[in-house]
């Protein structure tokens, strides 16, 4: 569980072309449409893909228009969602390691960025020279950014909305300042391997040689802490998972009915994965975008996978993309780990 964001994905489609250095820049991302909105291209691609794939599934990175990026929000705050307060209670604990670690007049460059609410703890630890947070919702990144202005108000924040899956060129003014990257919350787990190691080596690539990054991963623990986590008592998980039925409907033209689904997360320990689904409570046919399709009951749309980690497989999934670890911390229980790595080696090609 976004990503970004905690654990789920933040990433998309979308470009991001740097239009000036105190520019947010504007991905291709569809508004909440009337139907004579422009349909964003990648979405529309991605739901019909995954609709008429077997098994069904949508890549989570979807989930995040405003609706759900709010509904994320309040996942981080529930008590069985362990990963937020787990990786805030290891940043505050290590702040002063980190910073000893990295130095001072670094440019924090945090990838998926959404509320931003564990960045001030490193912000106020390592002295930055400059602030580039990286979101896919822009609505949500630029809030982010006026709260943070607010506590670090001679801070140089450069702002830009797109995917961070490929290379990017960071703003002019951060200049020749060393680079720290920061990616929290084990949002790396909603990727297989080979796509997490395509994404750290375009972090290597966008940060550079010397570059250092810190990054949280979630480690494997019993099902009994980990489901409870993806599938909590309120009901806001769910409600999350089925928002992303809502925004096909709303930007798609969507028939789907939404009550007929229902939310499951399930431990698969061979894959070492939570996965989110949902699932037909009855059979059902729809349209979107004028296309029909049917699915019969007990079927499920595969939305959302949370890989889980050991510390060595955590290592060598960063080793493998080019970058070596220099430390890593943890919590008491050993729940989640987070690690500092520096860029050292051109990362080999894929």
């Amino acid at each position: 569980m976004a990503a970004v964001g905690e654990a789920r994905t933040r990433v998309g489609n979308a470009r991001a072309d740097l239009a000036g250095d105190n520019a947010i820049t504007h991905a291709e991302v569809a508004p909440h449409r009337p139907n004579d909105s422009p349909i964003d291209p990648a979405f529309r691609a991605d739901v019909l893909a995954g609709l008429s794939a077997r098994p069904r599934a949508l890549p989570a990175r979807w989930f995040y228009d405003r609706r759900g990026s709010e509904l994320f929000e309040e996942i981080t705050r529930l008590p069985e969602y362990y990963l937020t307060r787990t990786e805030r209670s290891i940043l505050t604990a290590h702040a002063k390691n980190i910073a000893e670690l990295t130095g001072p007049g670094q440019a924090v460059v945090e990838f998926g960025s959404g509320s931003s609410a564990k960045t001030p703890l490193v912000l106020s630890a390592v002295a930055p020279s400059a602030y580039v947070p990286i979101d896919i919702s822009g609505d949500f990144l630029r809030d982010s950014v006026a709260g943070l202005a607010g506590q670090f108000p001679t801070l140089p924040m450069y702002p830009i909305e797109g995917n961070f899956m490929h290379r990017l060129v960071l703003p002019t003014a951060i200049g020749d300042s060393p680079r720290l990257g920061f990616f929290p919350g084990s949002t790396i787990g909603n990727m297989n391997a080979p796509a997490a190691v395509d994404l750290l080596r375009a972090m290597w690539d966008t940060l550079g040689e010397g570059s250092k990054l810190l990054i949280g991963i979630d480690r494997i623990k019993p099902a009994g802490v980990l489901i409870p986590a993806y599938d909590d008592a309120q009901g806001v998980t769910a409600e999350f998972n089925l928002n992303l039925l809502h925004r096909i409907n709303r930007e798609l033209c969507g028939t789907i009915p939404v009550s007929a689904f229902k939310h499951v997360a399930r431990w698969n320990d061979t894959e070492a994965r939570i996965e989110m689904h949902l699932e037909a409570t009855r059979d059902v046919s729809f349209s979107v975008d004028g296309h029909p399709f049917a699915i019969s009951k007990g079927k499920t749309i595969h939305t959302e996978n949370s890989y889980k980690y050991g510390p060595r497989d955590a290592r060598l999934l960063l080793r493998s993309a080019g970058w070596s670890p220099l430390a890593e911390w943890t919590d008491r229980e050993g729940l989640f780990g987070l690690i500092l790595a520096e860029a050292r080696a051109t990362p080999a090609a894929p």
